[in-house]
C-alpha cells in the first residue's frame, strides 16, 4: 500500500495531547471515566472548535470530494513564516480529520531537523556519506541526495531557517486535534529522481553530474527567493542544464498527480471512533488538510476530477545502454578523481583536473564508446 494509510491509532495523537482549552472538570469529577464517554466529549469539542464558516488564509485551495467531504489545500512558499501561521490557522479553523503533508517516508526525518541539525549533516558530507547515498540509491540518486542537503544548508545559513518549517508546524498542530491522522503525500523521492534522469539525454546527464559534483557557488538572496516558489528540486536542476519540459514533467507535473491523488485517499468517509465492538459502524464525510508547495496547487486543482492511474508515474525505467556507459564515466569521476575534494574544489581545479593524463584517457574512452551508438 501506500504511505500514510490510515492506522487503526490515531496517529500523531497521545492522550496528553488533548487541547489544553478542554473541559478540565471531567477528570477531578470522574477519575474512571469510560471509553465511551472519552470518545464522546473529545469527538464534541472537535466539532464545537470546527467553525462551520471557517475564516482561511487567502493561500488556501478549498475543494469537495463526491460523498461531501472537505479538502483544504495550503499552498506554502518554503521557507517563509507568513506560510507557518497560514497552515497553523487552517488547522486550528477546521480541525481536520487527516492532514496531509508533500513529504515522502524518505525526508520524514525533515519533520525533526531543525537549523542546527541541517547545518551539521551538510557540513559532515563527505566520500564515505557520498558512497553509501550512491549504494543505496545509485550514482545519480545519490548525487543529488546530498545536492539537496548541501542546497538547503547553503539557504539555512543565508535565512538561519532550516526548508519544511511548514510540515513542522502541520505536524505540531495536527497533534493537537483530537482523532487527527497525519499521512505523507508525496511521491518517494528516490522515483523521481530516477524518473527525471530517465528523461534526460546523454549530455544532458553529463552536464547534471558535472554540476553535481562541482557545485561550490553560494546561493544568491535571488535564488533563494525563486526557491521560495518554485520545486527546490526542479529550480536545481534547471539551473545546471536549462529548463525543459520533460524535467517539469517528472519533477512537478507527476507529482502533482501523486499528490491529489494522496489527497483524495485521506478525503475518503470516516468511521466515526467506536467505543465498543457493539456498536454500529458510522461514517460521516472527512475533513482534511493539505499542506503543499504552492507550485502544485494548480496541478491539483486541474487533476482534481479526473480518475488517475498513479502505477505508470510510480514505475522507474530500466537503464539504457547509454546510461550504463554514462554510469560508468560518473563513477570513474566522481571516484577516481575527485574523492572528497569535489565539495572542496573551484573552477582551477576542475581545469586541471581534466589536463590530467587520467581524465583525457576517460574522455577518450567515452568519445569512443559514444562513436559506436
Amino acid at each position: 500500500g501506500f504511505v500514510g494509510q490510515r492506522p487503526a491509532a490515531a496517529d500523531p495523537m497521545s492522550s496528553s495531547d488533548a487541547p489544553e482549552d478542554g473541559p478540565k472538570e471531567t477528570s477531578s469529577v470522574s477519575q474512571n471515566i469510560s471509553d465511551a464517554d472519552a470518545f464522546k466529549i473529545l469527538l464534541e469539542m472537535k466539532m464545537k472548535k470546527r467553525q462551520k464558516k471557517p475564516t482561511l488564509p487567502s493561500t488556501v485551495t478549498e475543494l469537495d470530494t463526491e460523498d461531501g467531504s472537505k479538502v483544504y489545500v495550503v499552498g506554502t512558499a518554503h521557507f517563509s513564516d507568513s506560510s507557518k501561521k497560514d497552515v497553523v490557522k487552517t488547522i486550528q479553523e477546521v480541525q481536520p480529520d487527516v492532514v496531509v503533508v508533500e513529504l515522502c517516508q524518505y525526508r520524514v526525518s525533515m519533520l525533526k531537523m531543525d537549523e542546527k541539525t541541517l547545518l551539521k549533516e551538510a557540513k559532515e558530507i563527505n566520500l564515505e556519506k557520498l558512497q553509501q547515498a550512491i549504494k543505496q540509491n545509485g550514482v545519480m540518486s545519490g548525487l543529488m541526495q546530498m545536492l539537496l542537503l548541501k542546497v538547503s544548508a547553503h539557504i539555512t545559513e543565508q535565512l538561519g531557517m532550516a526548508p519544511g518549517g511548514e510540515f513542522r508546524e502541520a505536524f505540531k498542530e495536527a497533534s493537537k486535534v483530537p482523532f487527527c491522522k497525519f499521512h505523507l503525500g508525496d511521491r518517494p523521492i528516490p522515483v523521481t529522481f530516477k524518473r527525471a534522469i530517465a528523461a534526460l539525454s546523454f549530455w544532458q546527464k553529463v552536464k547534471l553530474a558535472w554540476g553535481l559534483c562541482f557545485l561550490s557557488d553560494p546561493i544568491s538572496k535571488d535564488d533563494v527567493e525563486k526557491c521560495k516558489q518554485k520545486d527546490l528540486l526542479e529550480q536545481m536542476m534547471a539551473e545546471m542544464i536549462g529548463e525543459f519540459p520533460d524535467l517539469h514533467r517528472t519533477i512537478v507535473s507527476e507529482r502533482d498527480i501523486y499528490l491529489t491523488y494522496m489527497l483524495k485517499q485521506a478525503a475518503k468517509q470516516i468511521e466515526l471512533p467506536r467505543a465498543s465492538e457493539t456498536e454500529p459502524r458510522k461514517y460521516i464525510p472527512a475533513v482534511v488538510v493539505g499542506v503543499v508547495g504552492m507550485g502544485h496547487v494548480p496541478g491539483i486543482e486541474k487533476n482534481w476530477n479526473s480518475d488517475l492511474n498513479i502505477q505508470e508515474i510510480m514505475s522507474v525505467p530500466p537503464p539504457s545502454a547509454s546510461s550504463k556507459i554514462f554510469k560508468f564515466v560518473i563513477k570513474a569521476t566522481v571516484f577516481g578523481l575527485m574523492g572528497y575534494g569535489c565539495y572542496r574544489i573551484g573552477q582551477r581545479t576542475v581545469q586541471f583536473i581534466l589536463s590530467m593524463p587520467a581524465a583525457q584517457s576517460y574522455l577518450q574512452k567515452l568519445t569512443e564508446i559514444r562513436s559506436q551508438h
